[in-house]
């Protein structure tokens, strides 16, 4: 090695740089070379002397390699990731690859610092609709099968937990989303609650708030976060011009008695 490397998978939050955390911008500010998918890459200010290695979208484990061949070199590298780079992003890629790979990445330097994930900045913009239990689930199936996707989904459904969807859909994968609200409209009200929310804090930002029996046909992306409500998800009709408030109640109540 050429000195001590070190790698820090660094999440960038939902875009608006004010959100990006002191400890995620300081890493930022001493990384020798970036790398990461090109639009995220674009997000950080250039700086001289930092080399950059922008990559196209599903080479996860190729971008951390190159990531952790570089800090096996002697370099100090960020590997960026919009949002947080623990969901659904580039630290499990890197994990993935340091199990996998040469036995001395195990002895690298390698950190994570987090950042404002999409379901977070979604809920942040309409109120507290992540207020009771939730969970996360991404609708691709490039790493799993749809089976797979459909039955934990089903399960979160009849859990009557908040489920915020990620990737919901892509030109690649068209049908994913709307087959998601129909399996939810089989297990939940037509009148559920759910936000739609695309591009958070970016100057493209879109969020709409729909019944369930509705959000089908509403326009969505790669960059957009589904919330999608449970019984305990409630909107509060505001004045004349205001987008209603989202949340969820923190209690539940008992089951009744059989």
């Amino acid at each position: 090695m050429s000195g001590r490397g070190r790698l820090t998978v660094v999440g960038l939050g939902p875009g608006d740089p004010r959100l990006l955390t002191g400890a995620a911008a300081q890493a930022l500010e001493e990384a020798q070379d970036l790398v990461g998918y090109e639009p995220y890459v674009a997000r950080v200010p250039e700086r001289p002397g930092q080399r950059r290695h922008a990559s196209d979208n599903r080479v996860e484990l190729d971008r951390a390699r190159h990531a952790l061949e570089l800090a096996a070199s002697g370099r100090r590298v960020a590997v960026v990731s919009g949002g947080d780079p623990g969901v659904f992003a580039m630290a499990a890629a890197v994990f993935e690859a340091i199990e996998a790979g040469d036995p001395a990445w195990r002895g690298l330097d390698v950190a994570v610092e987090p950042g404002i994930t999409a379901m977070l900045a979604a809920a942040a913009r309409v109120g507290a609709p992540l207020g009771g239990d939730f969970c996360a689930l991404s609708l691709s199936d490039n790493l799993k099968p749809w089976a797979v996707v459909e039955a934990r989904l089903e399960a979160v459904l009849r859990a009557d937990l908040v489920v915020a969807l990620y990737n919901p859909i892509s030109k690649a994968r068209p049908w994913q989303l709307g087959a998601a609200f129909d399996l939810a409209l089989r297990i939940r009200p037509a009148d559920t609650p759910v936000v739609l929310a695309r591009a958070v804090t970016r100057p493209d930002e879109a969020i709409r708030v729909l019944p369930l029996g509705e959000a089908r046909n509403a326009p969505a992306d790669m960059a957009t976060v589904v919330v999608l409500g449970a019984s305990g998800t409630r909107l509060i009709a505001r004045g004349e011009g205001l987008a209603p408030i989202v949340y969820t109640r923190r209690s539940v109540p008992a089951p009744e008695a059989a």
